[in-house]
């Protein structure tokens, strides 16, 4: 999907395009939670990580849960003084399923903000996945009434926004919707890779 951002201060300028796939995993949702979640295993999936280590160097707790959180991160910590971004993240889980969701910020943004700046004033696109049992979350192995087995799993779906335009006005152009498809297709299939699942 695409669409025109204008004259919003929430978002940057110009032609976002947004994408989306599902896949199911013969995964626990809360195996599935924990690996997307830890910023140790980030670069295993995430091309923001610059292929390197993050650190989490802001964490405020939401509820009893540690899983449920708004984190700050930083990307390619061993240079953190030659990077100027951050990845600011909310995590959540609970019987339903599980979110993950992130957004890179520019670390004067982020200094603004917490120092007292009003966050509506910084442009951000969240991207992020959400993971969901498939059955009740045991695996019934006596199968259904079709006498095939039935396993439970989880139903991993993927989201990136991507500013592929600054100017409002340029048409998107084929190159722009195979790389935003090649990125999504290449980070499930790294997931699936680091749990040693197919789908």
């Amino acid at each position: 999907m695409t669409r025109t951002s204008v004259d919003d201060p929430s978002e940057p300028p110009g032609i976002v395009l947004s994408a989306a796939t599902s896949v199911w995993l013969l995964v626990s949702t809360q195996r599935l939670f924990d690996f997307l979640r830890d910023e140790r295993l980030r670069s295993e999936w995430d091309i923001l990580s610059d292929g390197g280590p993050m650190q989490e160097i802001a964490h405020i707790a939401k509820g009893q849960d540690h899983g449920n959180c708004v984190s700050l991160l930083c990307a390619n910590a061993m240079n953190s003084n030659q990077s100027s971004m951050l990845i600011l993240q909310e995590t959540c889980i609970d019987a339903a399923g599980s979110l993950v969701v992130y957004v890179p910020v520019d670390i004067p943004s982020m200094h603004v903000v917490m120092n007292g700046g009003d966050s509506a004033y910084v442009a951000i696109l969240p991207s992020g996945s959400r993971g969901g049992p498939t059955s009740n979350g045991n695996a019934d192995r006596n199968g259904g009434g079709d006498g095939s087995p039935r396993v439970g799993g989880s139903l991993l779906t993927v989201a990136f926004q991507i500013l592929v335009n600054s100017l409002p006005s340029v048409k998107i152009t084929v190159e722009s919707m195979e790389t935003v498809n090649n990125r999504i297709s290449c980070a499930v299939q790294k997931i699936k890779d680091a749990l040693q699942c197919e789908s």
